[in-house]
């Protein structure tokens, strides 16, 4: 039998999900498996290891039995995986310390204030393309070394290892934690770039930023390329030994290759969990003066994609706070119908900073708002204008995008779950005065980790060959009436300055 197909594993903030595809990018097989969150306390967010492990065996397996074939077809497999989030395991056992500090977690806030005060952000901003912010994973790494005994001496043995979620999976993929030898313990240029502590222009980790958060060289992984055979299963469940994981990027970059964002000045927006906007700015990295962060996109062979990107921590969480938190609604799906009940939010205004605001603002402090409201305003005005939060943050990135590029931005892909609604694209359409492009697909960080397995692999011969695997399926033309658009960009700034007032 033949080893055609392509395994992604798409590890995300709430749940895993695994695709079957083949090379010509269809869906064969699909299975998601979701997880517990864990809240300690205000403000922090952390995930059991071994629930996101489970998640993918469960997810794998589900996908394979949803095709109906063995694993013995998968020629390669591709990883993709939430960012940031920061794990801490003994290199030889692949026992976790402590739970997964999650991306959204905002304990090391303080840590990152006295690092502005000290270290000031042009370091950072200069050799990271970051900012001192709790987002990243090196204040998280930084603050497990301190508040576990004797972390610092076994990290400094090499007796443990640091990784994002994609070195942990790939670490267990390969056996890691078993007899396996010397484990696996690698991390891909887009996912390293996002820990503080990785040099843009290097691409290695940076000797300056290790001695500020008091890191050991000894406990990071090997920095690879997003494409290329860098390790193969062995005792994974459902799949044969020596399958090669040969594609790995984190989310969003997965999703800017899955959108074949390929060349300078092409951009995406994936409205997931939190609402993220990418734009390839080709082979040399620029410096944003807006509040964005400069990141690598992915790097093929001798080839380095840089990008520009802003990030909203809260988007389809809003919808996720009217379900749980409001119970406005059952489900996520019903929000689009019901928004749909009027015509416009009337004046009611959504600022869903539930987790602090991102680019450009990049204000940890800012609280969610609601604001406008009078006697008649309704569960779907609430709903109408939590939609039109959302596309509002989005439109603060392009806006900001558009300003460091020094042109405007036309044309926006889209992919994941929220940009199933029709009336949230045809606001964002709106509110950022661009065209809106979904795919068939809106799985595309998994779709552009199966990408960049199959060139990995040796597959496909180009990226030509992989855009084939992205087809178009509707577009969102911006309405001529810029004026209507003016009038809510300035309500919107009007309501994100009273969001980040200090009221207690």
């Amino acid at each position: 039998m033949s080893k055609d197909l392509l395994l992604a594993i798409d590890q995300g903030t709430t749940g895993s999900t695994s695709l079957l595809m083949d090379t010509a990018g269809r869906t064969l097989g699909r299975h998601t498996v979701e997880f517990p969150q864990h809240f300690p306390e205000p403000g922090w967010v952390e995930h059991e290891p071994e629930d996101i492990w489970q998640s993918v065996l469960e997810a794998v397996q589900g996908a394979l039995r949803a095709a109906g074939v063995g694993g013995e077809r998968v020629a390669a497999v591709g990883v993709t995986n939430q960012r940031e989030t920061t794990l801490l395991w003994e290199r030889r056992s692949g026992r976790p310390l402590h739970r997964a500090i999650v991306w959204q977690d905002r304990r090391t806030a303080a840590r990152c204030a006295e690092l502005r005060a000290s270290a000031g952000e042009e370091l950072v901003r200069e050799r990271t393309g970051l900012c001192w912010d709790p987002y990243f994973s090196g204040t998280k790494l930084a603050w497990l070394l301190d508040e576990l005994p004797g972390a610092h001496t076994s990290a400094a043995r090499g007796e443990l290892c640091f990784g994002t979620v994609d070195s942990f999976l790939v670490y267990r993929l390969a056996g890691g934690g078993s007899d396996a030898g010397e484990p696996v313990h690698v991390t891909d240029v887009s996912n390293a770039s996002r820990t503080l502590l990785m040099s843009l222009r290097s691409l290695d980790w940076d000797a300056d930023m290790l001695r500020l958060l008091g890191v050991p060289r000894a406990l990071l992984p090997a920095i690879v390329p997003s494409a290329g055979r860098v390790a193969a299963t062995r005792r994974f469940p459902g799949l044969p030994d020596g399958v090669p994981v040969a594609g790995i990027a984190g989310d969003q970059q997965a999703a800017l290759f899955g959108q074949t964002c390929f060349g300078a000045g092409e951009a995406k927006c994936t409205y997931g969990t939190g609402a993220f906007v990418l734009v390839n700015t080709g082979a040399e990295p620029v410096r944003s003066r807006f509040g964005l962060l400069t990141t690598v996109g992915w790097k093929i062979g001798d080839e380095v994609a840089y990008a520009l990107e802003g990030s909203a921590f809260i988007a389809g969480a809003a919808v996720q706070w009217l379900r749980d938190g409001l119970k406005l609604i059952g489900h996520a799906a019903e929000i689009e119908p019901l928004a749909r009940q009027v015509q416009s939010s009337e004046g009611v205004c959504v600022v869903p900073a539930l987790a602090g605001l991102g680019a450009p603002y990049w204000d940890p402090e800012a609280r969610g708002l609601v604001c406008g409201l009078t006697r008649g305003t309704t569960r779907a005005h609430l709903a109408r204008a939590t939609l039109e939060g959302i596309a509002h943050e989005v439109s603060d990135l392009i806006e900001a995008m558009a300003a460091d590029l020094g042109r405007p931005v036309t044309r926006l892909r889209v992919d994941g779950g929220a940009a199933a609604n029709d009336l949230l694209m045809e606001e964002q359409a709106a509110l950022a005065g661009v065209t809106i492009e979904r795919p068939v697909e809106l799985e595309t960080t998994a779709r552009g980790a199966a990408m960049l397995a199959a060139l990995g692999a040796g597959l496909l011969p180009n990226k030509a060959a992989a855009a084939q695997m992205s087809p178009l399926e509707r577009r969102f033309p911006a309405p001529a009436d810029a004026g209507e658009r003016e009038r809510a960009r300035a309500a919107w700034r009007q309501a994100v300055s009273r969001a980040r007032l200090r009221l207690c």
